[in-house]
């Protein structure tokens, strides 16, 4: 698995021969009649019934090779649902997957693999990032993998959302590379700070290519006797069939989340009892069982005072921000900040690489004055996308300042003031991948803190800010529109006001005991306003029918009022998914736990508890494997990567300087030269330096289709192996410059078909032909990208950049825009004599 990807050229065959370029889908595409890429079908079938839900998800993988394929794919599942099993159907046969311990999964899975059998492997990589391997599958054999999951809906203002991932985006990487090959086949190298980024960071499509995916989703809902009001969906248009199923539309892609809110009304307390399966008698007293507690919050009377606070905003600037996220974040950010008061104190940080204050605000938390308001909102809407995300300096520093201004406040003379709240506020997309390494360092910092984060993509990193958000005791609201934005809002505001209920417990009565240190999620701390506590563990000691018992929950009004709350149980034995929805909340628990204190004892627990409940977690994983042996010969199976798409609207990074997008890291020679420093704008975007100092280039995912199937005429010019370029040219330089002189014929090349494409569209309506252009800088952008990482800085490069400005500039009349990339692009296709003197300079 040391490769980024594995799809090599197609061998003089009957495939070849069916082979034709692709013109319309980009560069490196190629359509064949049985198709490229092992993925070809995903179906999600999810059965929601009130709060919770049932998911089919199967994953179809077809080898279109002439011998046996082993496909990967890297794929996103919804954070807080569980894995209870998983199936693989192949020849004709179902096989049950087993959950085992990681690594014996592994081991099992390898030799039967070498074995010639056909198996699959899934795993957990992040809370909400799974990897699937299916080895041995046949030429023209297609392998279905099946997997069940368990799921919560939170209901916040009476609203329960159902939300189901489809990419996993790309995520900044930093650190320094680690030696040796890395564990995964994804773009990133495994570096100190995420050492198996390799395996959360899937290759990705170029821009334009045809859509490799046949998506189908459904959902079939039972309100569970809450009243169902309404539905809507978010990101894509679903119809309503005459069976009362919601189905998504032919040919969407997997770029984004699937989302569905459904509207309910009269949600009360509620307190279910779910027996383990050995108590089949519901009228005998259960020994042990699962339960879920649900209470919803009371109103504040009209006398509740909101307590001021000390809120600290961090706004993401980074470059994955760029576009719509970042006009939401400066709206996001400009509402929370707008809605204070002159009893609150407050102040701003706007983060990428280094750390950024509004120049107008004096240092430290500031009264919330109009005045110091309209300066905090002034800056906020100047912000522009740039940079990495280098997200701990930011929260460390937002950590310090309000245990500072505690401090000071503590040690003053009381004056009779109200305590004040202290709060912070996160706004981002979350797109790292070291959270687990930030929760680590962060956690014990943030103790006392409410911690609230929004959440601004279509396809966010919602396990990690949901990780973040609980151990702050704060909320998670996701916003994935400008058009969700306005209601997202209002929530958020409501949110960060004072909590309704503070330091709550929960008390058993009649015969119920509750275990309360198997509870999960994170700790118990408030009740806010519209949204209900949902808490789930472990009972024993209940009886059945009438008398299966009942827990009170007490805590503090936000006057310093006692208020409790006794909730009656019920025994519901056709309720298993509350069973695995808790040992899903109980495993992250676990984890979060485990990424703070690296405990070898709390290893050893989380394999227990995901082997007793069935529920897949970071040290188990499921695996399936067929007892025929179907691959004969003993040669290792074909390895392919999965190639996802990149999130919609999301703009296209550069590859990070002084690192090829096409291998991991040289082998052998010098070290690549130092990056430059990082220009302005979103052609920067994951690159410059930390605190003043230089940092090691962090990595992005470039949006190109690495070491794909190519046309005939740029064969040699795209790589189809892990040897470094670097390490190549000091071995045989006359070779290396023979691969520039191909790169100066495929820009040819590539100018002259676009140049021929926009001409045929020249008849077309205005606003077909501003998409075709904006299509066209996608394209060339990823040329660039592949030019620059052989041939470097050259007239061609410059040219290209030239182009790609044009194509970018919005400002211009589309007549004049349309006629100065033709030019430019009739001048690419000539290739004047200077560039081609340079190019053979360049040995």
């Amino acid at each position: 698995m040391g490769m980024i990807t594995r799809i090599d050229p197609l061998p003089e065959t009957r495939e070849a021969a069916d082979s034709v370029p692709e013109e319309s889908a980009g560069l490196g595409a190629l359509r064949t009649e049985r198709g490229n890429l092992p993925l070809h079908r995903l179906d999600v079938r999810a059965d929601i019934t009130g709060l919770s839900s049932a998911i089919r998800l199967t994953q179809g993988f077809r080898n279109t090779f002439d011998g046996p394929l082993e496909a990967t794919y890297i794929f996103p599942l919804p954070d807080r649902a569980a894995v209870t099993a998983l199936s693989m159907t192949v020849a004709g046969r179902v096989v049950r997957a087993d959950l085992k311990e990681r690594g014996a999964a592994r081991q099992a899975y390898d030799t039967a693999i070498a074995a010639g059998q056909r198996a699959s492997i899934a795993e957990e990589e992040r809370p909400d990032v799974f990897t699937l391997r299916v080895g041995n599958i046949l030429p023209g054999e297609e392998a279905v993998v099946q997997l069940t999951l368990a799921g919560p809906l939170p209901l916040v203002d009476g609203q329960a959302e159902f939300r189901f991932p489809l990419v996993v985006a790309p995520r900044y990487i930093p650190g320094t590379p680690l030696p040796g090959p890395s564990a995964g086949s994804g773009w990133a190298a495994d570096t100190d700070a995420v050492p198996d980024a390799s395996r959360i960071t899937p290759p990705t499509l170029l821009p334009g290519f045809p859509n490799p995916v046949d998506l189908s989703i459904e959902a079939r809902i039972d309100p569970a006797g809450l009243e169902l009001a309404g539905v809507a969906s978010s990101l894509h248009a679903v119809t309503e069939g005459d069976d009362g199923v919601l189905r998504i539309l032919p040919g969407e892609r997997l770029n984004r989340d699937f989302i569905l809110r459904l509207d309910y009304t009269g949600a009360a307390d509620s307190l279910v009892l779910v027996p383990d399966p050995d108590a089949e008698d519901a009228e005998a007293p259960a020994a042990e069982g699962t339960y879920q507690l649900v209470v919803m919050p009371p109103e504040p009377g009209e006398a509740a005072r909101a307590r001021p606070k000390e809120l600290i905003l961090l706004l993401d600037r980074s470059g994955s921000m760029d576009g719509w996220k970042m006009v939401a974040a400066r709206r996001a950010a400009a509402r929370i900040i707008d809605t204070l008061t002159d009893a609150d104190r407050f102040s701003v940080l706007l983060f990428d690489h280094s750390v950024e204050r509004p120049p107008a605000l004096p240092a430290g938390l500031v009264r919330a004055s109009d005045r110091n308001r309209f300066r905090a909102i002034e800056h906020l809407a100047k912000a522009e996308a740039r940079g990495g995300t280098e997200l701990l300096a930011p929260l460390r520093a937002a950590a310090a300042e309000l245990a500072s201004a505690a401090a000071v406040a503590t040690a003053e003379p009381g004056d009779g003031a109200s305590p004040r709240d202290r709060v912070l506020v996160l706004v981002t997309d979350g797109q790292v991948g070291n959270e687990d390494h930030i929760l680590a360092q962060i956690t014990g910092e943030l103790s006392g803190v409410r911690v609230h984060t929004v959440g601004i993509d279509r396809a966010v990193n919602a396990g990690f800010l949901g990780r973040l958000a609980a151990i702050g005791g704060g909320r998670c609201e996701l916003v994935e529109s400008e058009d969700r934005l306005d209601a997202a809002m209002d929530r958020i505001h409501r949110r960060i006001g004072s909590p309704t209920v503070t330091d709550l417990r929960i008390e058993d009565a009649d015969g119920l005991t509750t275990v309360a240190d198997s509870a999960s999620p994170g700790r118990i701390s408030a009740l806010f306003p519209g949204v209900p506590l949902v808490r789930s563990g472990r009972y024993k000691g209940a009886g059945g029918g009438d008398n299966a018992g009942a827990v009170t929950i007490s805590g503090l009004t936000v006057e310093g009022e006692p208020w409790s709350r006794t909730v009656h149980a019920v025994v519901a034995h056709d309720r298993p998914e509350i069973a695995a929805i808790w040992a899903r909340a109980r495993l992250r628990d676990l984890e979060d736990r485990y990424a703070v204190r690296g405990d070898a004892d709390l290893e050893q627990e989380i394999v227990r508890t995901s082997l007793r409940h069935g529920v897949l977690c970071r040290f188990t994983a499921y695996v399936a494997i067929d007892s025929e042996v179907a691959a004969t010969d003993g040669s290792a199976p074909h390895e392919v990567t999965q190639l996802v798409e990149l999130p919609m609207d999301w703009m296209d990074q550069e590859a990070p300087r002084g690192r090829s997008p096409h291998v991991r890291r040289p082998h052998a020679g010098p070290a690549p030269a130092a990056p430059p420093a990082p220009e302005p704008g979103i052609g920067a975007a994951f690159s410059g330096t930390v605190g003043g100092a230089s940092a090691p280039p962090p990595q992005s995912a470039p949006s190109v289709v690495r070491a794909t199937y190519t046309s005939a005429s740029a064969a040699s010019a795209a790589p189809t192996s892990s040897m470094p370029k670097r390490a190549s040219r000091m071995a045989a330089p006359a070779q290396d410059q023979l691969h520039v002189l191909d790169h100066a014929s495929m820009v040819r090349e590539q100018a002259a078909t676009e140049a021929r494409l926009l001409r045929d569209s020249a008849a077309e309506p205005a606003f077909r032909r501003r998409d075709l252009l904006d299509d066209l800088a996608s394209r060339l952008d990823a040329l660039l990208l592949h030019v620059r990482s052989t041939a470097g800085d050259s007239e061609t490069v410059a040219a290209l950049r030239a182009l790609i400005a044009v194509l970018r500039d919005d400002q211009a009349p589309l007549d004049e825009r349309w006629t100065r990339t033709l030019t430019l692009l009739d001048d690419l296709a000539g290739e004047p004599a200077a560039a081609r003197r340079h190019f053979w300079k360049r040995g």
